[in-house]
C-alpha cells in the first residue's frame, strides 16, 4: 500500500514490516482464543471439583450451627 504510493526501497521495507506486524497480531489473537478456551475448560473442571468442597463445607457449617444439647452441671455433696 505504502510502497505503491511512494515506490521506494524504504517504503517497501516499511510495508513488509507492517504486514508482519499484522500477521503477528492475528496470531496473538488466535493464540489468545486457544488460551481462553483452555482457561474456560480449566475453570469448568475447577468449579466442579470445588463445588463438592463447598457443599461439604456448607454441611459442616450447618452441623456446627445446630443447637447443642446442654446438660445441667450437678455437684456431688462434699465428704470430709
Amino acid at each position: 500500500m505504502l510502497s505503491s504510493v511512494l515506490n521506494s526501497d524504504r517504503a517497501i521495507a516499511v510495508n513488509i514490516q507492517i504486514m508482519r506486524t499484522f500477521i503477528r497480531l492475528r496470531q496473538a489473537i488466535l493464540d489468545n482464543a486457544d488460551l481462553r478456551k483452555e482457561l474456560e475448560d480449566l475453570k469448568q473442571v475447577s468449579e466442579e471439583r470445588f463445588r463438592i468442597v463447598f457443599e461439604t463445607l456448607d454441611q459442616l457449617i450447618n452441623i456446627e450451627n445446630k443447637p447443642k444439647k446442654i446438660y445441667p452441671v450437678q455437684f456431688a455433696p462434699a465428704t470430709i
